[in-house]
């Protein structure tokens, strides 16, 4: 069985950095890179039919435009570098999806970007990094 990481990309450069660290270990190891997008979304039950379906609109657009703005040029830029790579995006709460994502795949580890934000939102709610390093499934590298 091959190895695989997954790695929470959404086009920063600090997400590029927890890529390139992670591309450098799967080289070293073999395994094969899982690149995770992952859009914020919540499910509001309380639209009508026409709100949700103008929203399922809207998503499809979102979707799109991740896989060909984000996902296409980075599949593009790191194809020929000696690391199998597949790409998934997916709606969800970040951290919960990125370890959804990892248990689905039976990922070894998870590799994201400390943002290095001191937002109050962030020391209120707690950080995706700050929330995997509790609750991943495998083990989690946070890149600084």
């Amino acid at each position: 069985m091959t190895t695989k990481f997954v790695v929470g990309y959404d086009g920063s450069a600090a997400s590029r950095r927890a890529l390139d660290f992670a591309m450098e270990r799967a080289a070293a190891v073999g395994a094969t890179i899982i690149v995770a997008h992952v859009l914020e979304w919540s499910p509001y039950s309380f639209l009508t039919p026409t709100e949700l379906e103008e929203r399922h609109k809207r998503r499809g657009e979102e979707l799109a435009r991740a896989e060909s703005h984000l996902m296409a040029p980075l599949k593009s830029q790191l194809s020929g570098k000696g690391v199998p790579l597949e790409t998934v995006i997916r709606y969800g709460h970040v951290a919960d999806t990125l370890c959804e994502i990892a248990t689905d795949n039976g990922a070894a580890q998870i590799f994201v970007a400390r943002k290095g934000e001191s937002s109050l939102a962030a020391r209120v709610f707690g950080s995706v990094a700050g929330t995997l390093a509790q609750c991943a499934p495998v083990p989690c590298t946070i890149v600084p």
